[in-house]
């Protein structure tokens, strides 16, 4: 499957070892991750150099072409929840993880829409249960 990651780049990086967990455990399950430089820890120099334009044309290329989306969104992001609306209003599929405890917005967590799911998970092991989970259905 094509996939589209998707987690907070300006919002804070603390979770960036377990985004990079995630985007590890999919390719290593044959998937191709096509935001997988998201996970890495230089992120932030390589996207640096395009333009915000570039950025929003490649990207919304990305979720219209992906097969599903995974969004990590323990760390509140303006670009996640457009992207996450975006590929809701195109059909794709969604799961979004959060760590446990933390208030992920009521906008999120009351979507009903078929094919959408938000999970919490306690530790990296766990969030690769309900990405497998999700990617089986």
């Amino acid at each position: 499957m094509d996939l589209y990651f998707s987690c907070s780049l300006t919002g804070g990086r603390q979770d960036q070892p377990v985004y990079a967990a995630m985007v590890a455990h999919l390719q290593a399950l044959g998937h191709e991750v096509l935001t997988a430089h998201l996970a890495a820890e230089s992120v932030m120099a390589a996207d640096g150099e395009l333009s915000p334009e570039a950025v929003f044309d490649r990207d919304t290329a990305w979720l219209r072409g992906c097969d599903a989306v995974i969004a990590e969104v323990s760390t509140p992001s303006h670009g996640v929840g457009f992207e996450i609306a975006y590929a809701l209003e195109r059909g794709k599929p969604v799961l979004c993880l959060a760590r446990e405890g933390v208030r992920v917005s009521k906008m999120l967590t009351g979507i009903r829409q078929p094919d959408f799911a938000v999970q919490t998970y306690g530790g990296a092991a766990e969030a690769l249960v309900h990405l497998e989970a999700f990617l089986a259905r």
